[in-house]
């Protein structure tokens, strides 16, 4: 694993919020809106990015923990800019500090942690879920 970022350093990323974002379950779409578990792929998006550039050949970053606050809706067709912060790096955990904004609007913020490991180990351990191990 490289680290090749300062705690501070930032990443964005713009998304514009299409009918797939929208508050929706079995039953209907519950409100025309950018819907929570949408953002919460999108903040997930916005951490790997550093970890993107910090697997080397044979790693792979997984997801471990997300936490978010929905402030305020967004709309269909809206624009939302994600920001990450590297907030820390701890072995080979990555943690980030997200915040998305439609304009001057808070969407939503919170924290977004990936763990980089041995692509091998991941194939393990899936490969045992599978068999029932």
């Amino acid at each position: 694993m490289k680290t090749p970022f300062a705690i501070g350093d930032q990443k964005k990323f713009m998304h514009t919020v299409t009918d797939h974002d929208l508050a929706r379950f079995a039953s209907g779409t519950v409100h025309a809106v950018y819907s929570t578990f949408a953002i919460a792929r999108d903040a997930e998006w916005s951490g790997r990015l550093f970890v993107l550039d910090m697997k080397e050949e044979g790693e792979e970053g997984i997801g471990t923990g997300i936490s978010i606050t929905h402030h305020a809706p967004a709309l269909l067709g809206q624009e939302i800019c994600f920001t990450a912060t590297l907030v820390a790096v701890n072995k080979h955990e990555v943690i980030t500090h997200f915040e998305a904004h439609e304009g001057e609007r808070l969407i939503a913020s919170g924290t977004q942690t990936q763990k980089i490991i041995q692509k091998e180990k991941l194939d393990r351990l899936f490969q045992a879920i599978a068999s029932g191990a």
